[in-house]
C-alpha cells in the first residue's frame, strides 16, 4: 500500500462532502468555519472547500458526479495535502461510477473520515492507497466548546508524525451527550463520563499482526457486489475494522452483517477484529453476544477480537489508518502500528 507525506504546518487540506451535503445549509454552516478555524489554529493548515462542498444538501443529494469530481480534483491538486471528508450520510455510493483510481494512485495524499465515507475508504484500497478512519468536518473538527483532546491528539501523533510503534490508547472518558447542531449552541460543552471497560477481549490470545482494512459495518451491504468490495482472498491475513452507526442498528441486523461475511468466507480469512465503541454504549453487551455467537457458527471461536475502541460513532474518537500492518497484543490488550502511517 502506498503511503501519503506527513502533513506539516503550512499544508493545505481540502473539505469534500461526498455524501450528505448538510455543511452547506445555511442553519449548519457555522460548523465549517468553527472547524476551519481549529484546523488553522490548532494544526496551522490552510482549509479550503472544494467548489461543491458546501452548495447544501439539495445540490449535493442531486448532483453525485459533481462530488466525485471534487474528490478527484483535490486528489490532483499538487498544493492540497490532505482531504477530509464534511460528514456521512447514506449516498456515498452513487459516486462510484465516477472515480478514476489511477489518479488516487498517481497523487497519494491523506484521505479522512467514517461513517459512510467507509466507501470512499474501499475506494482508496482499491487505489492501492492508505487511509484514514478518523474525525469529519461537521462532528469532531466542530464539536461544540471544544475539540476533544483525545481526538487532538490522535491527529498530531498520526498524521504529522511517525508513529511507528504508535499504540492507540484507550480512552479514559466517553460521553453519551447529545447537543443539538444549532449556532446558539456554539459554546455548550459535552458532559462526559468517565471509562470502566477500556478495550475487552471477547476471544483469542497471543499476538497476531496483519494490515486493517474495513469501516462502518452498516455500510457494508451497500458496497457488498461492487468493484470496491475486496475478494475473499484480498481479505487474507487481514485485521478487520468493525463499527456500528447512530442509527444503533439491532443486534439482530448485526448478526445479518457478520454472517453475511461468514458466508463470504472472510471470519476465516481474517486474523481478527478491531470492534468500536458502540454510539452511547447502546446494545455494548447485546453486540458480545452477538460477535460470539456468529464466531462460533463459523468455526472460528477463536479469532482475536479486541471490543470497544474509541473509533467511527463513539464519542470521541482517535484515527486508524487502513492499509497498514497492526499488531494486536490480545493477552495486554495492546492495539500497536506495527509502521508509520505516512512517510
Amino acid at each position: 500500500m502506498i503511503k501519503p507525506n506527513r502533513l506539516t504546518p503550512g499544508d493545505k487540506v481540502a473539505i469534500v462532502s461526498l455524501s450528505w451535503g448538510g455543511l452547506g445549509d445555511k442553519e449548519l454552516i457555522h460548523k465549517y468555519y468553527i472547524a476551519k478555524e481549529r484546523l488553522e489554529k490548532i494544526f496551522g493548515l490552510e482549509v479550503v472547500a472544494m467548489p461543491h462542498a458546501l452548495k447544501g444538501s439539495d445540490f449535493v443529494y442531486n448532483n453525485p458526479e459533481l462530488r466525485a469530481k471534487d474528490l478527484m480534483d483535490a486528489f490532483k491538486d499538487p498544493t492540497i495535502k490532505g482531504i477530509i471528508s464534511a460528514i456521512g450520510g447514506d449516498d456515498s455510493v452513487r459516486i462510484l461510477p465516477y472515480i478514476d483510481y489511477d489518479v488516487i494512485r498517481n497523487n497519494p495524499k491523506i484521505f479522512m473520515g467514517y461513517s459512510d465515507t467507509t466507501v470512499t475508504h474501499f475506494i482508496m484500497n482499491k487505489s492501492g492507497v492508505v487511509s484514514y478512519y478518523g474525525p469529519c468536518i461537521m462532528k469532531e473538527f466542530a464539536e461544540y466548546g471544544q475539540m476533544f483532546d483525545y481526538t487532538e491528539e490522535a491527529v498530531k501523533n498520526i498524521l504529522f508524525s511517525d508513529a511507528e510503534g504508535y499504540e492507540v490508547p484507550s480512552c479514559d472518558y466517553w460521553s453519551n451527550d447529545h447537543i443539538e447542531w444549532a449556532e446558539e449552541n456554539i459554546n455548550a460543552r459535552y458532559k462526559t463520563i468517565p471509562e470502566t471497560h477500556h478495550y475487552e477481549v471477547l476471544s483469542g490470545t497471543g499476538k497476531v499482526s496483519g494490515q486493517l482494512l474495513g469501516g462502518c459495518l452498516d455500510v457494508f451491504p451497500m458496497i457488498v457486489g461492487t468493484d470496491i468490495w475486496p475478494k475473499v482472498d484480498e481479505w487474507k491475513g487481514k485485521i478487520l475494522l468493525l463499527e456500528t452507526s447512530e442509527e444503533k442498528p439491532n443486534p439482530d441486523y448485526v448478526t445479518y452483517y457478520l454472517r453475511n461475511l461468514g458466508t463470504q468466507g472472510i471470519l476465516n480469512a481474517i486474523n481478527g477484529i478491531i470492534v468500536g465503541k458502540p454510539q452511547d454504549e447502546e446494545f455494548y453487551e447485546e453486540y458480545k453476544a452477538v460477535y460470539l455467537s456468529v464466531l462460533k457458527e463459523f468455526n472460528c471461536e477463536n479469532l482475536p477480537i479486541i471490543y470497544n475502541v474509541n473509533i467511527g460513532h463513539a464519542v470521541p474518537i482517535g484515527i486508524l489508518p487502513l492499509g497498514i500492518e497492526y499488531e494486536m497484543d490480545l493477552d495486554k490488550k495492546i492495539i500497536r502500528f506495527s509502521e508509520s502511517a505516512v512517510i
